[in-house]
């Protein structure tokens, strides 16, 4: 199955000297056509995370200006639109790649995008999520993997592994992601780089089945609060955002779907952090990157204990 169109962008060219990441799957073989690549399940993978029923669930958690508290444990430095359109149909946007520490194996560290329709309130959120996370509780190692729900194509794997990872003062690395619902279908398709990788079925939603009503975009972590104290899990390069291009992470170029299927250029954001003496954000624009922003923090120091 394909989509009926992909959006069309309206506005600008960027540019930036970067170079997308790659899976590394893909240096030791492929699938062939109609078929799916997933991750292998081993028996341990299961046993991590404790039953069958909880393996590959992530728990229930995004932060938006609308959520009063975040859930316990869930820490967030997040964007959003300023804009109060509230009929969204997708958005993309361009992440660079890291490999956080994530100090024990019931933590995770992850930058995504969540495009969101519903509330808690209202117990009748919907939520799409994609990004890169380490998560040793569901893989097993503390490689930085693509995450996502359900559906995938034979050359992108969910769960795969994705190499090279940006250095601290070196070279970058990226992937984009593109989340919209095809105005054909109705569902709801995922785009890595120039791979279509597969889509969420408009049947699985109650108010996605639509559109969404709003989106952020920013990193997570758990915080179990080892030994009493806050986690050093990283989020993003385990840098502030004041540091800036080359050692801390970012989410650059955001832009959303209209009603036309017409990618149009974010105008402004807002930013949240739970705790910025731990992980914090900080928006920034120009001609190149267009609307963004920097992310994350080295979680436990003098000022977050």
């Amino acid at each position: 199955m394909m989509p009926s169109m992909l959006p069309t962008y309206r506005g600008g060219n960027y540019t930036t000297n970067t170079e997308n990441v790659r899976q590394l799957w893909n240096d030791v073989g492929s699938c062939p056509n109609r078929t799916v690549a997933i991750r292998r399940t081993k028996i341990e993978d299961v046993l991590r995370a404790g039953s069958l029923s909880q393996f590959g669930k992530k728990k229930l958690s995004y932060r938006s200006s609308s959520l009063a508290s975040p859930p316990q444990g869930h820490e967030h430095a997040i964007a959003y639109p300023e804009s109060t359109q509230n009929q969204i149909y997708g958005t993309k946007a361009t992440f660079n790649i890291w490999n956080p520490d994530v100090e024990v194996s019931g933590e995770f560290s992850l930058s995504q995008l969540w495009v969101i329709a519903g509330s808690y309130g209202n117990s009748d959120l919907n939520t799409i999520e994609a990004g890169w996370q380490v998560c040793p509780l569901i893989y097993g190692d503390n490689s930085t993997r693509l995450f996502i729900y359900w559906t995938t194509n034979n050359s992108v794997a969910i769960g795969g592994a994705l190499s090279p990872v940006s250095t601290y003062g070196g070279m970058q690395y990226e992937m984009t992601l593109l989340v919209w619902k095809d105005p054909g279908s109705g569902n709801w398709w995922l785009k890595f780089n120039d791979a279509l990788v597969g889509y969420w079925p408009s049947e699985l939603f109650t108010r996605l089945s639509s559109y969404a009503t709003s989106v952020n975009w920013g990193g997570e972590i758990v915080n179990t609060s080892p030994n009493g104290v806050h986690t050093s899990t990283d989020m993003g390069s385990g840098r502030f955002p004041a540091e800036g291009f080359r050692k801390a992470s970012y989410i650059r170029n955001l832009q959303n779907v209209d009603s036309t299927n017409t990618l149009y250029p974010v105008q402004s954001i807002s930013t949240y952090a739970d705790h910025p003496n731990c992980y914090d954000v900080k928006s920034y624009k120009d001609t190149d990157w267009g609307v963004s922003f920097f992310f994350g923090g080295p979680g436990k120091n003098s000022l977050c204990t």
